[in-house]
């Protein structure tokens, strides 16, 4: 199965991956490049959607007359997504983005039947001539938010809201434990899953399991800001997730993750426009600035701070990798040697907890 890579290069191959009909496109006749995107939840419920559709009315405006985008929120994986993708695909659009990584088994069927239309999996794996993968290293400020949690926990417990098991949870529950220990030798981090990516009362209910297990630091991956809202109602840390929730908890949450989609989406439109489209696996981070951290907040002790700051400086540098050896997995059995770094390839096809980490994963 093939996973995404470090961005490939555009050169050389535009025209052999079967993007003839992108090359001497309509655009040159004053026809608009109409562009597809298609949403998991509801575009006014901040977090990961609401962050595409920012994204989405970011590039509309850049390109002005020369882009027509539409979209289509709270759609469901499976039939209704391929649908949806099949109705876009024939109303013109010759750029679509399936915005959650639940699209990617109908977006494969419906990129077959469609073979000069261009699709974009964001979290997707699968690769073809006319599909790319695109995603985010958020590991890495994962991992910065673990250092903050593991000096903050005054229970030295951490809890975190997982939405399914699949690598792109895994690696920051991972990350986040690994950051925390780094400072903390003694703090845990339990998970609960609740088999969704959105659906604020499960995830409500999650993060009130989690405060019953003595948790005092809130984190999720799941896309309403409910863990958020009741982490601040008791009194709890907490991260924002996708998008900044600062507003749901403006006395207690720590910093909110942010994916900032927008540059990619304007780079890959411009690349359809061009002619230029390629089928690549899009994989960038803090450097890129895809992957940011908000202000720290104000109720983070300055040494905190400076460890957080001094961790983001060499990710971004190139000098800290999460996932460094020594590690074992969660059975104790060695994984990464001293000094040894995960590659790409292990990140994105991550199943298992590392040692340290509560709890089990779903299958």
């Amino acid at each position: 199965m093939q996973r995404r890579t470090v961005l490939k290069s555009l050169a050389g191959t535009a025209l052999s991956l079967g993007t003839g009909p992108l090359v001497n496109r309509a655009f040159a006749a004053g026809k608009p490049l109409k562009v597809g995107f298609i949403y998991i939840a509801p575009i006014d419920v901040i977090g990961w959607t609401y962050q595409h559709e920012l994204a989405r009315k970011e590039a509309q405006q850049h390109f002005g007359s020369a882009v027509e985008t539409t979209f289509v929120d709270k759609v469901a994986s499976g039939g209704d997504a391929e649908r949806v993708m099949q109705d876009m695909a024939q109303s013109g659009c010759e750029l679509i983005f399936a915005t959650a990584t639940p699209f990617m088994n109908a977006t494969l069927k419906v990129a077959k039947r469609f073979p000069n239309v261009k699709f974009e999996i964001a979290g997707g794996y699968k690769q073809t001539e006319n599909i790319s993968n695109y995603f985010s290293k958020f590991y890495e400020g994962r991992y910065i938010q673990g250092i903050i949690a593991g000096k903050m926990t005054k229970t030295n417990t951490l809890g975190f809201v997982a939405a399914v098991p699949i690598p792109e949870v895994v690696f920051c529950i991972n990350s986040l434990y690994l950051g925390a220990k780094s400072v903390n030798p003694d703090v845990k981090i339990k998970t609960v899953w609740i088999g969704t990516f959105y659906d604020p009362p499960k995830e409500a209910e999650a993060a009130t399991a989690l405060l019953g297990q003595g948790v005092d630091v809130m984190s999720q991956i799941t896309d309403s800001p409910a863990p958020v809202q009741l982490a601040e109602a008791k009194g709890v840390y907490s991260y924002g997730q996708s998008s900044d929730m600062k507003q749901y908890g403006p006395k207690k949450l720590l910093t909110s993750l942010i994916d900032n989609w927008a540059p990619y989406y304007i780079e890959r439109i411009q690349a359809a426009l061009d002619g230029k489209w390629v089928s690549v696996d899009g994989w960038r981070g803090m450097k890129e600035g895809q992957v940011v951290l908000t202000e720290l907040s104000p109720i983070i002790p300055d040494d905190v701070r400076k460890l957080a700051e001094d961790a983001k400086a060499k990710i971004i540098a190139g000098e800290l990798n999460p996932f460094t050896g020594p590690l074992n997995y969660q059975n104790g059995k060695p994984w990464l040697a001293a000094g040894e770094k995960a590659t790409d390839a292990a990140i994105l096809s991550m199943d298992y907890f590392v040692e340290g980490v509560d709890g089990t994963m779903p299958r």
